[in-house]
């Protein structure tokens, strides 16, 4: 006690207070500490029962799973923060099926199955340039969510130059939009299907449904299902992705379809809707990508002349700026049939069969610049760029709905 009170007789009333505050501050700052980490282990003991469980599901059905990576996961391992690597996470890939490695070639259905190779360049115009990149099933994790891409993959392949990939997510309930859909894009479309504990098995139902028993082959040929659900809402089973195309499908109504319930409704989950963006988006093979909700249906000939006005490479494509490009959305009434033609469209908003979209919802977040221009532009053959804007105001709250590539923001998760 006499050496203390020797040293601090030698330190200015300033410093002393200076001490005395950072002592305080320090023992706040283990008391912090202390209390977190008797949160953590209360939380681990909780949940800890259904983990072996959860792993033994992923690991029966996916390969043997790097011990590490799901520990980080783990919420027994909360105290560990850090999220897995890029690295770890390309251990998650289950060894190559001999016919899940090979991919259809784009040239003709009936030659021999090749790779995509991602080596080789592909021109769009003279300025834009793009490589292929593989489309093989993988999985990992992003954030709380475990991910299965291209676990139902599309039977036709594209270039990266060839088309453009239409990028849409939903449940399983919303997956009868598909066929209406595919029949005006007609090119490639990556989904995102929410499918968190017994959802999966009704969302599998319904994709083959989809694939195998309707009108037409669009599905079959054209869309590409990526699943992923909670890591706490793991399904009791994951089929394994390659089994699932030799089932024969019932072309009966799946029983999921008929009740309006959901696994996700029943328990209140939130829908985590800009991690399926970012799913269906990342995982598209073509340079473009348009990424929309699953309700909205574009134009027909939308791919070809939007590439076609790429190709010319207008003065206004030129330009080294980051930019995309938007579409006019609009609502139409119920058990209408959809406009084909801008002269359509504008003879049924004279009528108010259509409307701008969200008018009567939120009017400010798709008021399009230069939207009146627009509809009293002649109409032309093809796709060109009328107007060249930001997103400032008065347009500060517009949410547009664009088609531009992979090299923009993800969505915030």
């Amino acid at each position: 006690m006499t050496n203390i009170g020797r040293m601090f007789s030698n330190v200015s009333p300033a410093r002393q207070k200076l001490l005395i505050r950072l002592s305080i501050l320090l023992n706040l700052c283990l008391l912090l500490y202390l209390s977190l980490s008797a949160g953590w282990n209360m939380t681990a003991s909780s949940s800890a029962p259904s983990l072996p469980y959860s792993r033994d599901i992923l690991n029966q059905y996916f390969g043997k799973v790097r011990q590490q990576v799901l520990d980080q996961a783990s919420p027994s391992n909360s105290s560990e923060k850090s999220p897995p690597t890029q690295e770890s996470l390309s251990d998650l890939k289950p060894p190559a099926h001999p016919l899940q490695s090979q991919i259809p070639p784009i040239q003709s259905p009936s030659s021999p199955t090749q790779l995509l190779l991602a080596s080789k360049t592909f021109s769009i115009s003279d300025s834009v340039e793009c490589f292929n990149k593989p489309t093989n099933f993988s999985q990992g994790m992003r954030g709380k969510y475990w991910v299965l891409y291209n676990y139902i993959r599309a039977g036709k392949h594209f270039h990266c130059n060839q088309t453009i990939t239409y990028t849409t997510h939903g449940d399983f309930t919303f997956l009868d939009n598909l066929e209406p859909l595919l029949d005006r894009w007609r090119g490639p479309i990556s989904v995102a299907v929410y499918a968190p504990g017994s959802d999966l098995e009704d969302s599998i139902d319904a994709i083959l449904y989809y694939r195998d028993c309707t009108n037409s082959s669009l599905v079959r040929d054209l869309a590409t299902f990526h699943i992923y659900f909670d890591l706490s809402h793991i399904p009791g089973q994951v089929p394994r992705q390659d089994s699932l195309l030799h089932k024969r499908p019932n072309c009966q109504l799946p029983e999921g379809l008929t009740e309006t319930v959901t696994y996700k409704k029943k328990l209140g989950l939130v829908y985590p809707v800009n991690v399926a963006r970012n799913v269906a988006r990342e995982s598209a093979a073509t340079h473009f990508v348009f990424p929309s909700d699953i309700e909205l249906y574009p134009s027909p000939n939308m791919i070809p002349d939007f590439l076609e006005m790429i190709r010319r490479n207008d003065k206004k494509l030129t330009k080294s700026q980051p930019r995309v490009f938007v579409n006019s959305i609009f609502e139409i009434a119920a058990n209408h049939s959809l406009p084909n033609t801008k002269t359509e469209l504008i003879k049924l908003m004279k009528s108010n069969t259509v409307i701008p979209f969200h008018k009567n919802v939120c009017p400010q977040c798709h008021k399009i610049p230069h939207s009146k221009e627009w509809l009293e532009a002649a109409v032309k053959p093809g796709l060109d760029v009328l107007h060249v804007g930001k997103r400032i105001k008065p347009f500060q709250h517009w949410e547009p709905i664009y088609i531009g590539t992979n090299q923009e923001p993800s969505y915030d998760e």
